[in-house]
């Protein structure tokens, strides 16, 4: 470990305190950067969003092609990376596999929900297929039994409230609290809701932002991290601004216009590009070693 990453909390560290921390979606280095020197303390690698990425849906993303885009993001960025692992890429075995990449790969949170393997792409549009809470169980006590660095956290999640109502969203986490899981998250849709998960479960506790991000929080962040909230994910925002914003450049090209999003000029975003990814830091070695 060197001292800029030791510097830096954990997301064990992080959840064992009294705020709460917001994750941003980061789906590669550029973002993870960017985030950082937003000031952000964790990052969240989304399923969801890398698919919109990859022109299909998470339903169509592989355990190693997620593990790749976690590594190269944590080969770059120091801060915690959550891992957006769906349904775990399998049954209860197969998470062992699962969890052995993810900690190979530096994420420090591994996020196991309940929705069926392979995932529809109807979760999209509202319309969820759970497993039974019992495989849900079975395959976070064995993501447990499977982990070999104690500070990577199983963060159990159900999207059961929506579809079977919220006690038996309560239900399966607690079950999974008994099975081993460090963080639980119950996807809720109000604040009412989200009061009622905190008084029927102990905190570290996620929950993900809405689509229009933290500003649209039913609750204050002071009142969630009253409550046991310890992490917001906001696993589409980031995705929803890149596609926004190259729409308009492509527009722009295409009909021989500036790009609205230069109007500072493209020299000095291209600067920021090299400040953000530390180009002057690969000079000073280049020139210190093979030179100029």
């Amino acid at each position: 470990m060197n001292e800029k990453t030791a510097q830096v909390p954990s997301l064990r560290q992080l959840v064992a305190g009294d705020e709460t921390i917001v994750a941003p979606a980061a789906l590669n280095p550029l973002m993870a950067k960017l985030a950082e020197a937003a000031g952000f303390k964790a990052l969240y690698l989304s399923g969801g969003s890398l698919g919109w990425l990859k022109a299909v849906t998470e339903a169509n993303l592989t355990l190693t092609e997620m593990i790749a885009a976690g590594l190269e993001i944590t080969s770059t960025c120091a801060l915690p990376l959550i891992l957006d692992s769906a349904g775990g890429w399998g049954d209860p075995m197969h998470v062992h596999r699962t969890i052995a990449l993810a900690e190979r790969a530096g994420f420090q949170g591994i996020e196991i929900e309940d929705q069926l393997l392979p995932k529809r792409v109807h979760h999209h549009v509202g319309t969820d297929h759970l497993v039974p809470a019992e495989l849900l169980v079975m395959k976070i006590r064995e993501a447990v039994a499977a982990r070999t660095n104690p500070d990577l956290l199983v963060i159990a999640r159900t999207d059961a409230a929506k579809m079977l109502g919220i006690d038996e969203a309560v239900r399966r986490m607690e079950a999974c609290k008994k099975a081993g899981a460090d963080v639980l998250f119950v996807w809720t849709r109000s604040g009412e809701e989200m009061r009622f998960v905190a008084e029927r479960l102990p905190a570290p506790l996620m929950v993900f932002a809405p689509r229009d991000g933290t500003a649209a929080l039913p609750l204050p962040l002071p009142e969630m991290a009253r409550l046991g909230y310890r992490v917001v994910g906001v696993p589409v925002v980031p995705l929803l601004s890149i596609h926004h914003a190259l729409q308009q450049t492509y527009a722009a090209l295409a009909a021989g216009r500036p790009d609205p999003a230069l109007a500072e000029g493209a020299e000095h975003e291209l600067q920021s590009v090299f400040r953000t990814v530390g180009l002057q830091k690969m000079l000073d070695i280049e020139a210190n070693t093979v030179g100029i």
